[in-house]
């Protein structure tokens, strides 16, 4: 920890520098330079939205079978599958759009197949698979997946039961894009598209980057408040 804490200046001011970037293709750019050293940093950062998130697998009104088929949208380098097979879930597909990241997702050995796509802009790879559970934890922010692309996660309609996940970030800079999102959410509830479970506030999700972050949008000790989305679609 104490390792952890001394690269903490470098991390904050490499964080605030990613969440600037609003460009998709510049941010890739910065995740494939950022990847060799990016679960260091965030341990640094102390991100807990992977752990936070998991717990929707085993809610007791929707659980995900423990055989059940997980698909990791914009994995990152595979921080939910660690969490994801800490819990006892071993079929895990992986979604990105940073090459960088997907090697170091790779190395890590969690997934049974890793696909390159931009989602919102390329079709969903592994159309014909029928996911249990879709997963989408961190990217929901501006340069990062588009809130068009969200109905991708239900393509095809499903002919089961199917969970989706996801967090976004409640500081005020994101603010403006997590508003977005949730009319585009609820516009997919109103639609038929799926049914809003949980909506669940998430206290500390990772160390705040700014002392400038608008008070009611960060805890007292100075984390980021989020929020974790859980939706199913009954087949």
């Amino acid at each position: 920890m104490a390792q952890e804490d001394g690269r903490l200046p470098e991390v904050l001011e490499r964080v605030t520098a990613s969440h600037c970037i609003t460009d998709l293709a510049q941010k890739l750019q910065f995740y494939d330079r950022w990847a060799p050293d990016y679960d260091q940093d965030v341990a640094a950062l102390r991100y807990r939205a992977p752990s936070l998130a998991v717990g929707c697998l085993t809610i007791p009104s929707t659980p995900t079978p423990p055989t059940g088929l997980i698909l990791d949208v914009a994995c990152g380098t595979g921080l939910v599958a660690a969490k994801v097979r800490r819990s006892g879930f071993l079929q895990l597909h992986g979604v990105g759009s940073s090459p960088g990241m997907l090697e170091q997702a790779w190395a890590c050995g969690l997934y049974r197949q890793l696909s390159l796509c931009t989602l919102g802009q390329e079709p969903r790879p592994s159309p014909e698979s029928m996911f249990n559970a879709v997963p989408m934890v961190g990217a929901l922010s501006d340069g990062q997946v588009r809130r068009t692309a969200i109905p991708e996660l239900l393509s095809p309609p499903p002919l089961h039961t199917i969970q989706v996940w996801m967090t976004t970030r409640t500081n005020s800079s994101n603010l403006p894009y997590k508003e977005t999102l949730e009319t585009a959410l609820e516009g997919l509830e109103q639609d038929g598209m799926w049914e809003c479970l949980v909506a669940q506030p998430a206290d500390h999700g990772e160390l705040a980057t700014s002392t400038l972050a608008v008070p009611s949008t960060c805890a007292k000790d100075g984390f980021i408040l989020g929020i974790i989305y859980l939706y199913w679609k009954r087949g």
